[in-house]
């Protein structure tokens, strides 16, 4: 009897049962799959409405993704869309069985009443699409940073270029209603008008260039080429002490080519006026050292943000050029040189693709940005060996890619007659004389602008008296410095 006392008394104490871990499900939306698949087999205007919103992968059930690879093929050949036909398409593609059959494909149009709501459930796949890639992405930089085998360095440059590929292929820009377009383009307008310049965009500081190209506009991508030694390190160098010391435009400079010192080296010997040599050496005179004194002052706080890291991926640039807008309120993007970028990341068949896609990516970059980027670039050998016409560079001069060429919004090149010993051409003398050639200019004219080149002092600057030619695709005549400011003004 005390026994069983004793056992009626004792608590019972309940276990928690730990249950094994299922893990998680990936982002899904199964019946809104159903759902679009069955309103694009309801409604015939449907697959239009969605056609840039999904593609077979956005669907995370296979079959799904087979029956909508049935419609979007039927949709392209311009053939009707129903369940007969998703079904004819299917059987001829051998997946009817696989996905279900005929009854499967019949039972989707069940799943919803109409196509009134067809975009948004499409946007709700595209997102889950985006989600599980980015799922994906995450978990092979985790077993990947993991690995002590792989750089960081690398691996930091890699997953940078997957991500922006990602990012590339799920984010479109919606289309815009024209009416605030307009009242932008107006305002921009009104704003040139106010100016007492008259120009729209950046000021280089060079007169007549300024005028064919009303300044460097937002958004354009600037390609400026020359073969090596005709002065388009100091071209662009002379125009960022113009802009950002007249006129204080902060200027983010990339240089692929030279070290920070070097660079600087360069524009004291453009600023202040003394030789490369002497700078190196140091051996400058009284005078000199005077000069130095008063003029180095002028590039002291210039907003000029240098960067001279080699190899410079497209990648890292696009990182580094958002920041600098983003923290400093950079203006204007100039890389010394294009050729010297390379596309980490990625593979490509030939330097050609991989540059294509540079020139593509530096578009791309100044569009969002809104900012001009301004990018040097080598011309290939063709030059050295064309006889007349002043070995003057042409467009199928552009080295190693034609989408620079297409890609870029303005093309300018250098050329300097007295490297090639012609002292002498219809305006006259050309010693220190150096021609930029505008090539392409999508959105004004092109033509030839003359400048003072003083190649000990790496130094451009307008020419006296000012002289410069300019033609559009629109036969306008050409212009000289001593005509009036009114054959002068906007080109358009």
């Amino acid at each position: 009897m005390e026994k069983q006392k004793r056992q009626k008394n004792v608590k019972v104490v309940e276990k928690t049962v730990m249950v094994a871990d299922i893990g998680k499900l990936p982002p899904q939306a199964r019946e809104l799959e159903e759902a679009v698949l069955g309103a694009l087999m309801l409604e015939k205007d449907a697959f239009s409405i969605i056609s840039d919103i999904l593609k077979p992968e956005s669907f995370y059930e296979e079959t799904h993704q087979s029956i909508f690879g049935a419609i979007h093929n039927l949709a392209m050949q311009q053939k009707p869309v129903d369940v007969l036909t998703v079904v004819e398409e299917l059987k001829r593609r051998g997946e009817l069985e696989t996905v279900g059959g005929a009854v499967f494909v019949a039972e989707l149009t069940d799943k919803v009443a109409s196509a009134a709501h067809v975009e948004y459930h499409a946007r709700i796949i595209a997102q889950k699409y985006l989600a599980r890639q980015l799922i994906t992405f995450s978990s092979d930089v985790v077993n990947q940073a993991f690995d002590e085998m792989i750089d960081v360095d690398d691996l930091m440059q890699e997953t940078e270029s997957k991500l922006f590929e990602i990012s590339q292929r799920n984010v479109k820009k919606d289309v815009v209603q024209i009416n605030p377009v307009i009242k932008e383009a107006l305002n921009n307008l009104q704003i040139a008008a106010n100016r007492k310049d008259g120009l729209s965009g950046l000021q280089s500081g060079f007169k007549k260039l300024d005028e064919i190209t009303s300044g460097w506009q937002n958004s354009d991508l600037v390609i400026i080429a020359a073969r090596p030694a005709m002065g388009k390190t100091a071209l662009v160098l002379s125009m960022a002490r113009n802009m950002a010391v007249n006129y204080q435009f902060p200027i983010g400079l990339f240089s692929l080519e030279m070290s920070n010192v070097q660079l600087v080296n360069r524009l004291i010997v453009n600023v202040c006026q003394i030789t490369g040599d002497k700078i190196k050496s140091g051996r400058l005179n009284e005078e000199e050292w005077t000069r130095l004194d008063s003029k180095i002052k002028d590039l002291y706080d210039a907003p000029i943000y240098v960067d001279d890291t080699p190899s410079l991926s497209i990648f890292e640039l696009r990182t580094k050029a958002r920041r600098l807008v983003r923290e400093h309120g950079v203006k204007i993007i100039i890389i010394d040189y294009l050729q010297l970028m390379n596309a980490s990341g990625m593979n490509y068949g030939s330097r050609e693709q991989e540059v294509s896609m540079i020139s593509r990516s530096l578009k791309g970059l100044a569009k969002e940005l809104n900012i001009p980027i301004i990018a040097l670039s080598q011309l290939n050998r063709g030059v050295e060996t064309r006889q007349g016409e002043g070995k003057r560079p042409q467009l199928a001069d552009l080295r190693e890619s034609g989408a620079i060429e297409q890609d870029a919004d303005i093309v300018c090149f250098i050329h300097r007659p007295e490297y090639y010993k012609i002292t002498e051409d219809e305006h006259g003398s050309t010693l220190g004389i150096a021609e930029i050639i505008i090539s392409k200019h999508r959105n004004g004219a092109t033509g030839i602008v003359r400048m003072k080149f003083e190649n000990e002092y790496a130094l451009f600057k307008d020419e006296e008296p000012q002289y410069a030619e300019y033609t559009s695709s629109m036969n306008r005549r050409p212009a000289v410095a001593q005509e009036s400011s009114k054959d002068m003004g906007n080109p358009f």
